[in-house]
């Protein structure tokens, strides 16, 4: 069996009841995620080794966090413990025309004020087979850009394959700042998994006649897009998801994966969502490229299955993506009909 570390914030998630806005709502729901939190559920609820390493309070919020994963069977035992704060983020869902409101209040968190020194990463390491990291991460301060580049150094060393999410988040962080820190970073990379913003805002690399607040996206123009980013950082895997947002509540839903020693393109089926909860949609979607990679699939079945992880994850509250490797496997075989199980 694979073993995968990832290595992020763990964050309170706290959201009005149903469809409601912050101003009118009275009490809030009080779950957790985090981006590769995200992605340490998805592959151990796919039957992966999955490790996940970040620094939370000893605090019962802290104790809650840590517990919100270990209900999934992920591996806490390398969580480091102290701080004073778990980050929190309040989430507004949108629905039709409306459009999600995320507010971050995050400063101070543990993670945020961790140090090099919290973390043994030859000893994480041990065993290892992947590591997955995010750019939210790093977003987070300098002394978490230096924490991942340690991280990436030391799975390097070791011959670990090594994945990231761009994952840019303007509300952390510049674009210049951004663009500094994840072209140091993507120097380790192995795998880069993006959306269509993502390489647009963090390296200027924008496809051509594309306009994602219409839900128009050029299929031509993500190819430009991937071979680009696979030039400029030697990426032997790129994959971008590929969402046409037609409102808040239905969305078009597909990805591309570009294999640069072969100079190949893969382009997934696309899916209609009528959405749930769109949060995590991306992590679903690097925890199901993961696990196939390592469970030997070829990159299109590869690709099939983790758009189809994706479209699963868009109907699940909450951030993490509470589904099966089987269940995945029978939406990619084509079996979307819903239909109910008895």
């Amino acid at each position: 069996m694979a073993k995968i570390v990832t290595f992020g914030e763990l964050m309170l998630r706290l959201q009005p009841d149903r469809f409601e806005r912050f101003v009118q709502c009275d009490h809030v729901a009080f779950t957790f995620g985090g981006g590769e939190a995200n992605v340490a559920v998805s592959l151990a609820n796919y039957g992966m080794d999955a490790v996940y390493v970040t620094k939370l309070p000893t605090h019962s919020i802290g104790q809650a966090a840590v517990n919100s994963l270990r209900r999934y069977g992920v591996d806490t035992t390398r969580i480091v413990r102290g701080g004073d704060r778990v980050g929190i983020y309040y989430n507004e869902k949108g629905a039709s025309q409306r459009g999600s409101v995320c507010i971050y209040d995050r400063a101070g968190s543990a993670i945020q004020k961790a140090s090099p020194s919290d973390f043994d990463w030859d000893s994480i390491f041990e065993g290892v087979d992947w590591f997955h990291f995010t750019g939210i991460t790093p977003a987070l301060g300098e002394n978490l850009v230096q924490i991942t580049k340690e991280a990436c150094e030391a799975a390097k060393k070791r011959g670990i394959k090594i994945s990231c999410d761009l994952n840019y988040r303007g509300k952390l962080w510049t674009r210049e700042a951004a663009r500094e820190a994840m072209t140091m970073l993507c120097s380790y990379v192995d795998v880069c998994i993006a959306n269509e913003e993502d390489a647009k805002d963090v390296f200027g690399i924008e496809a051509p006649a594309t306009d994602i607040t219409k839900g128009s996206l050029n299929r031509d123009g993500y190819q430009y897009v991937a071979r680009t980013l696979a030039e400029r950082f030697g990426f032997e895997t790129v994959a971008i998801t590929l969402r046409e947002s037609r409102s808040a509540s239905d969305n078009g839903w597909s990805a591309m994966l570009y294999r640069a020693a072969e100079d190949a393109f893969f382009f997934s089926k696309k899916y209609d969502l009528h959405i749930v909860d769109r949060v995590g949609g991306g992590d679903s979607f690097g925890g199901g490229l993961i696990y196939s990679l390592l469970s030997g699939k070829d990159p299109q079945q590869a690709l099939e299955f983790a758009v189809a992880a994706s479209a699963l994850k868009h109907t699940v509250e909450g951030d993490y993506n509470m589904v099966s490797a089987a269940e995945v496997e029978k939406l990619a075989g084509g079996d979307g009909s819903g239909r109910i199980q008895r």
